[in-house]
């Protein structure tokens, strides 16, 4: 884990302005594209397995109907998702992730990698906290 002393030393050895720069637009993009606490959640428990509406829901357990409906509308418009009607009764409805979405296996691994030290660093400091408090 990074110490403060790791930190500091990093934020010394920052990039020029002009990588910074070029850097911020593809940032802002990305940004754009996976907006919100949910988009990323939702390719996980779709990756997990769940495909069909009321299963990412169960799997998310707190995400409004609504906000999910919205949410594969724009994954599907981005092109991370298919959306799929089966002409039976009841009418079935199965979301599929496309290739495409495979790119982002990289990106929510480093999320998932830096939630976990993030949260050990945050537990570390409570813990000092309470430490020196006592």
């Amino acid at each position: 884990m990074k110490t403060d002393r790791d930190i500091e030393k990093s934020i010394d050895d920052r990039p020029s302005p002009e990588v910074c720069k070029s850097t911020l637009a593809p940032v802002q993009d990305a940004l754009y594209v996976l907006n919100g606490k949910w988009k990323l959640t939702i390719l996980v428990a779709m990756l997990e397995g769940n495909n069909r509406f009321g299963d990412i829901q169960r799997a998310l357990n707190k995400i409004a109907p609504k906000v999910l409906s919205h949410e594969l509308k724009e994954l599907e418009l981005h092109g991370f998702i298919t959306r799929t009607v089966f002409d039976s009764t009841p009418v079935v409805i199965k979301y599929e992730l496309t290739d495409y979405s495979a790119s982002l296996g990289p990106v929510i691994a480093a999320l998932r990698d830096w939630g976990v030290q993030h949260r050990e660093r945050i537990v570390l400091q409570m813990n000092k906290s309470v430490t020196t408090y006592l």
